[in-house]
């Protein structure tokens, strides 16, 4: 592996690092905010830190595949990217974490569940940045991806609920 490829591959799992570690920090700031009981400021706190999140990790993260692609091309390598399920599922969750973000932003979806699509996704993204789950097929990832998502977001509506009804809530 050259030199080239080795910081574009580093650029990616930096790209991917700073979305997923920004979408924690918005659940951060969004379960803070909610303590305080305004609502309001919180859906704007979470969705501002996860638009910078979405801004530099995925910017990152896009031009260092495009960069990958390119070298790929340019070296003449046996196989292409394009032509690899780990290379369709990144773009799947690119794509669906910008689709998912720009639905948060103008309410077409409901924040829990776009929010925790949208963190999920990240966290995927970055595990398959640090090519973590090799050799996983395009309907495996999804599937993965659903069920992950399910998870989280019954973990995170069982945590927003002790928050907002602390009394009530059995542990």
């Amino acid at each position: 592996m050259d030199s080239l490829t080795a910081f574009l591959l580093f650029c990616q799992g930096l790209g991917a690092f700073v979305g997923a570690v920004s979408a924690v920090w918005a659940e951060i700031s969004y379960i803070r905010a909610m303590r305080s009981g305004h609502l309001d400021r919180a859906e704007r706190a979470h969705l501002k830190v996860l638009g910078h999140g979405l801004r530099y990790g995925m910017t990152l993260l896009l031009l260092s595949s495009l960069g990958l692609v390119i070298t790929a091309y340019l070296k003449h390598a046996m196989v292409q990217p394009a032509l690899t399920s780990d290379y369709w599922i990144s773009i799947t969750f690119a794509v669906l974490i910008i689709a998912l973000s720009w639905a948060l932003s103008r309410n077409r979806i409901s924040f829990a569940l776009g929010s925790v699509a949208a963190s999920t996704a990240w966290w995927a993204l970055m595990i398959l940045a640090y090519r973590h789950a090799p050799g996983i097929s395009y309907g495996d990832a999804l599937a993965a991806y659903v069920i992950a998502t399910a998870i989280l977001y019954a973990l995170f509506f069982y945590i927003r609920f002790i928050l907002a009804h602390p009394r009530s809530a059995i542990l």
